[in-house]
């Protein structure tokens, strides 16, 4: 029985960006639900009561376009973040910045900025036109690297023939970040050392999240080790050859925050010249505030940058008492997003896991005009065109099932670029077809990697 079948009739929501061909599950549920939860253990993942069968499979024309232009709009992400002041305090400022945000950034403001963008991955939905980013996720501890790894794992091992081979083309994101890093070291004329900075205070105590890291790194050319917050001094503070000149910054502020966690000792390791990545200045480059000034249109860009916005951003806009443009009308922004609040998303500029995001068509008129007055007082919120996201067909297990079944999904898609590189595509959402905010950690949606057919 071939691995690659026909997907079947769509949903009244699908969209032929999606393709004519899924995978099969190439083993009973009860095997691969087993070889899944093996696979996550103990990285701090939630339990998700509905995973996939398969992975999510996309022509190789769909999935080569997200990374393509999420690389192109990641450039222009950071030309309209950079342009935005000529210093780092400008910055913080126009972006009206919380006051935990104005730290860790290091002394030599060219470093700083040039590797604000090693870590990325947006997030993307498929409307009606095909493929709309969402919001870019800018930071060396985005989700998606360690979950994508560990579903590759599975569905290598399930997919592959008597000689390896296997139906699909992927990236493995632990390598390409390993490219990225030993890239990183020749261009900065380092030893190829790397810290990987996090706690597992924010794994739940366990530290397998950054051992499957760190092991990976060490078995293919780099030193690499963990580093609790506490005992980061021993990556500078020792012998030259023993110093680790380089590392991921797999927290972030607001986390450490909430979990008492003090951040002086990465800034005694910035200070010593240990480049970690990405770096602060890479809040900038998150916020969606650098989504609606981007949406609105710089007077640097291009015309096939401006167009290359238009087609893959949904209208968005700086929250504020002004007049802006929809379409070709002149509209008071607040009146305009309080009379359309079910075409309308409001979202803060900082946040994670869905937390500060409103959905206006599941909101009352009242609370949604109280939320848009309030945040158009303070300027650091975006309201979003709303997209209706269109679903394609993936084989789910339950938790109280032995065999797979068919359901319609709308996936957020979140392609993983690590130093401009495509580094796999992660992707999340309700594995019972429901729609939402969709948030592993934060409403419990189920997740699965994705491959090109």
């Amino acid at each position: 029985m071939s691995k690659l079948q026909e997907a079947g009739p769509q949903a009244a929501s699908g969209h032929p960006w999606f393709g004519g061909l899924r995978l099969a599950p190439a083993a009973p549920g009860s095997t691969i639900r087993d070889m899944l939860h093996t696979e996550i253990r103990d990285t701090g993942w939630p339990h998700q009561s509905l995973l996939p069968a398969a992975p999510i499979a996309l022509p190789r024309a769909s999935y080569a376009e997200l990374f393509r232009v999420t690389a192109a709009l990641l450039d222009l992400v950071r030309r309209t973040a950079l342009e935005s002041a000529p210093t780092t305090e400008g910055r913080l400022a126009a972006y009206r910045m919380p006051p935990n945000e104005h730290q860790l950034f290091m002394a030599d403001q060219f470093v700083e900025e040039r590797y604000a963008d090693c870590v990325t991955r947006p997030d993307i939905v498929i409307g009606p036109n095909g493929p709309q980013f969402l919001e870019f996720n800018v930071s060396g501890a985005l989700g998606g690297p360690v979950e994508t790894h560990c579903r590759l794992e599975v569905w290598r091992r399930l997919y592959a023939d008597d000689l390896g081979r296997l139906p699909f083309a992927y990236q493995d994101p632990f390598a390409v970040r390993t490219a990225m890093f030993q890239d990183l070291c020749a261009e900065l004329g380092a030893a190829p050392r790397v810290a990987l900075l996090g706690s597992a205070r924010d794994q739940g105590g366990l530290t397998r999240y950054f051992d499957l890291q760190t092991d990976y790194f060490n078995s293919h050319g780099l030193t690499a080790r963990f580093f609790e917050p506490e005992d980061l001094h021993e990556a500078w503070d020792c012998p030259a050859h023993l110093r680790y000149p380089l590392g991921l910054r797999d927290f972030t502020i607001p986390d450490w925050e909430e979990l008492g966690i003090d951040t002086a000792p990465v800034q005694a390791a910035l200070d010593q010249g240990c480049l970690l990545v990405g770096t602060q200045t890479s809040t900038f480059l998150s916020s969606k505030l650098t989504m609606g000034m981007l949406s609105e249109g710089r007077p640097w860009m291009s015309a096939a940058e401006r167009a290359l916005v238009d087609t893959y951003l949904p209208w968005t806009r700086i929250l504020g008492h002004r007049w802006t443009h929809r379409g070709d009308r002149k509209v008071d922004l607040v009146r305009y997003a309080v009379e359309h609040r079910e075409s309308l998303v409001l979202k803060e500029s900082i946040g994670m896991s869905g937390k500060q995001v409103v959905i206006g068509r599941q909101t009352t008129q009242q609370d949604w005009e109280t939320a848009v007055t309030a945040a158009a007082g303070t300027g650091t919120s975006v309201v979003q065109e709303f997209v209706e996201p269109r679903t394609c067909r993936l084989a789910m297990i339950a938790d109280d099932a032995d065999q797979p079944h068919d359901v319609d999904i709308a996936p957020v898609f979140g392609p993983l670029l690590f130093g401009g590189r495509p580094a796999g595509l992660f992707s999340r959402f309700f594995g019972d077809g429901t729609s939402g905010i969709v948030s592993v950690l934060g409403t419990r949606s189920s997740d699965d990697c994705v491959v090109a057919v």
